[in-house]
């Protein structure tokens, strides 16, 4: 099985529901593939990894990019 790589493009969302739309990108793909989530909203960068892994999946990595705009990284368990 090849893995899928989903971005999610949530700037302009606030928590919770970064989170919310993240968890539920997640529950639509197969387990290893992965998604790249993208915020704009600071505390989506803590808060969001902390509840994925939480939930059992992998936080790949965090990149920031301009324009204070951060990726995260997620391998679905």
């Amino acid at each position: 099985m090849a893995e899928e790589a989903i971005e999610l493009d949530l700037r302009g969302e606030i928590c919770p529901i970064t989170f919310v739309k993240t968890k539920l990108q997640l529950e639509e793909l197969e387990s290893g593939d992965n998604l790249t989530v993208i915020f704009d909203y600071p505390p989506a960068i803590s808060n969001v990894p902390k509840s994925v892994k939480n939930e059992g999946h992998t936080i790949l990595g965090i990149d920031k990019e301009e324009n204070d705009v951060w990726k995260v990284h997620i391998k679905k368990a």
